[in-house]
């Protein structure tokens, strides 16, 4: 299990991520089409494709940073928001220079 995202996910750029705590469980407020959704979540990451892009993405990953699934957002404070809608109080981090974990958002 690494502690941080890599820089990259599925060729998006990581800006922000959150590690989900021991048995934080979704709240049921939205339904993804992934089976074992509960189960397999461990990490939340908000990335971007471009840098001039104003949309981001919510991605799902297991405790590898492997991404499961992704919602797409008009805003970086959008996905947030979704996240916490999603799993409540979720405390995201930025991520550093060098795509390293870094001050918390």
């Amino acid at each position: 299990m690494r502690a941080t995202p890599p820089a990259l996910l599925d060729g998006a750029r990581v800006t922000m991520f959150a590690s989900l705590a021991p048995g934080q469980l979704p709240t049921g407020a939205t339904r993804h089409s992934v089976g074992n959704f509960a189960e397999v979540v461990a990490h939340l990451a908000i990335a971007r494709y471009d840098e001039a892009a104003t949309e981001f993405y919510l991605f799902y990953c297991t405790d590898d940073w492997e991404v499961v699934t992704d919602t797409w957002h008009p805003t970086e404070m959008d996905a947030v928001a979704q996240a916490e809608v999603e799993f409540g109080d979720v405390t995201f981090m930025s991520m550093a220079a060098g795509g390293h974990g870094g001050r918390e958002a």
